[in-house]
């Protein structure tokens, strides 16, 4: 019996021309040695199993092969594929990367060849050598015998040093398209008589991801499992892989709108046992699929079978643009966080459907067209004509009635001028509901600082600021009127309202309330606030819109959103 031979080593390339994918690579340097122009050192970088280290030893016999013109292979060729020649030495970066194994280099590059035409060197990740080993290797990398070619290997170019690149000649290998190692794995399975679909082939090629020595471990993977003849089904349990079909189902639940269908689909990944990352890896790749159909009105850069390239043009008609893009976001977020929840499937399947119940960008649109739209009524309405409304008064005695306004002209909410004075109300104390204070305005005035001092004490350092630089306007009922020269500032005194009361309290023994007044006049000195407020002020304060703010988008959006009103 013959011993078994792995796919990657048994059809290892035997000349330039067989390499998958690098012609680039291997054209210049077949040129480069018909016209004799061959450089002292070559450095081959990029992804894992791409033909780096093939191409080097194929670099090393085509420089020393005694018949290169010839049919069958020479003796020294043979003795390079077969690993026993003493002229081509094949060194490991990772285990031999100290300074003395370099040193022993240095020594030994100084012999003639035993039997070849070049000395070659190939050293295979040869980032891994260290900062002294890259010293000591410096001037023979520069200024090596003519007899000695050395040829480096990495995978990770960005920890080769700038005086070891510039000695070398580069050569980038790019990572080997899906096409082109599904035509390899194609054209190594004919050669083995072994039977396989289109389809299986083309998930192996992906399977390997660029890289082909990948491709072809999956290829021997399959086989061992299969054996001469390969179906997809098969596939799928081998290598356990996500069954493609799961992701149609995931875009069809987000179209239905159906929380119970993804979360039974959830439940399917899981009990198979599919790695959760993995599944969110190839949801991903699904609607970058969709989203190049949909853009480009093509299937032709999607790597997949014919079938698969027919649902995909299909699909994309039913969703926009802007909405694969956000998916695609919202995806790569959550394989993010799965990195580091405790409970991966708890949160896959939140995410899940709250992917499924995201509204769409037309629903989005509609609802910003319909703000768009009341803005323009309400603009028409008030432009059209006066407005007079009812609003209920309190009398001396605690009776209550109503008043009605004047009819005036007023200005949208939205049209208002940036200057326009504006009143953030507090409604006033009924009865019972707050003491009024038995301070003066002149005890609060002179102990003013005092409570900024005491704000500032409770880790409030900013809001004590906003005090500092505001207006005390008047005490009256147990109200402290504030002033303030913007929103910023007045609303930073809002949002403290109660903290300001129970700081008061402590200061003063006393209960009041805080009111503010915002207007750019509001610029003078707490202290100067008695002068201030004895002068008579017109109040230029704009009403709410409360046609505006009682419209239910309006109030959707200042809900949900958070908006303001623009002033």
């Amino acid at each position: 019996m013959s011993e078994y031979i792995v796919t990657a080593r048994k059809w290892r390339p035997m000349k330039f021309e067989d390499v998958t994918g690098q012609s680039h690579v291997t054209t210049t340097l077949q040129n480069a040695i018909a016209t004799n122009r061959l450089a002292h050192a070559y450095l081959f970088s990029g992804p894992r199993g791409v033909g780096k280290t093939t191409t080097a030893r194929l670099l090393a016999k085509a420089v020393n092969c005694a018949d290169p013109n010839g049919t069958k292979e020479c003796d020294i060729c043979r003795e390079i594929t077969e690993g026993r020649s003493f002229d081509v030495l094949e060194i490991d970066g990772a285990s031999n990367r100290g300074v003395d194994e370099i040193r022993n280099l240095r020594e030994a590059v100084r012999y003639a060849p035993a039997k070849a035409k070049y000395k070659v060197y190939i050293i295979d990740e040869v980032h891994m050598l260290t900062k002294e080993a890259f010293n000591a290797l410096l001037k023979t990398l520069e200024e090596p015998p003519a007899s000695v070619l050395f040829i480096f290997a990495t995978t990770e170019i960005q920890k080769v040093p700038a005086t070891i690149l510039s000695r070398c000649q580069r050569f980038d290998f790019r990572r080997i398209s899906t096409e082109e190692i599904k035509n390899n794995l194609a054209w190594i399975a004919k050669s083995e008589n072994i039977s396989i679909e289109d389809d299986a082939l083309q998930l192996i090629a992906r399977k390997g991801d660029g890289s082909l020595r990948d491709a072809q471990s999956f290829f021997d993977q399959v086989v061992s499992l299969c054996g001469t003849s390969i179906t997809l089904d098969k596939i799928l349990v081998a290598l356990n892989v996500v069954d493609h079909e799961i992701y149609f189902l995931v875009t069809e639940a987000i179209k239905e709108k159906d929380s119970k269908a993804i979360v039974a689909l959830v439940e399917q990944v899981t009990s198979r046992g599919y790695d959760l990352k993995e599944f969110l890896s190839g949801l991903t790749e699904h609607f970058r699929n969709i989203l190049v159909a949909k853009t480009t009105s093509s299937t032709d850069l999607l790597e997949v079978s014919d079938v698969f390239k027919k649902r995909y043009s299909s699909e994309a008609t039913a969703f926009q643009t802007s909405d694969l893009v956000r998916m695609m976001r919202f995806i790569a977020g959550t394989e993010a966080a799965l990195r580091w929840s405790s409970q991966p499937r708890y949160r896959l399947e939140a995410d899940m459907v709250q992917l499924v119940t995201m509204p769409g960008s037309l629903e989005v649109q509609a609802l910003i067209q319909s703000v768009e739209d009341l803005k323009k009524k309400l603009a028409d309405t008030e432009m059209s004509g006066p407005i007079s409304r009812q609003v209920p008064v309190v009398g001396e005695s605690g009776n209550t009635g109503t008043r009605k306004i004047l009819p005036t002209r007023r200005v949208p909410l939205y049209n208002r001028p940036a200057n326009a004075r504006t009143a953030i109300a507090t409604p006033s104390p009924t009865n019972g509901s707050s003491q009024a204070t038995t301070v003066s305005q002149d005890e609060i005035t002179a102990r003013w600082d005092e409570l900024i001092a005491e704000v500032r004490t409770r880790q409030r350092v900013s809001l004590a600021s906003v005090l500092d630089t505001s207006t005390l306007l008047a005490v009256t009922s147990g109200v402290v009127r504030i002033g303030c020269s913007n929103e910023f500032q007045g609303s930073s005194i809002q949002r403290n309202k109660e903290f300001l009361a129970d700081v008061f309290h402590k200061v003063f023994n006393s209960r009041a309330r805080f009111d503010v007044e915002i207007s750019r006049t509001h610029v003078a000195s707490p202290r100067n606030a008695k002068e201030s407020s004895s002068q008579p002020r017109q109040s230029t304060t704009t009403p709410p819109n409360t046609i505006t703010d009682e419209h239910p988008v309006i109030q959707v959006l200042m809900r949900e959103l958070g908006a303001e009103p623009i002033e």
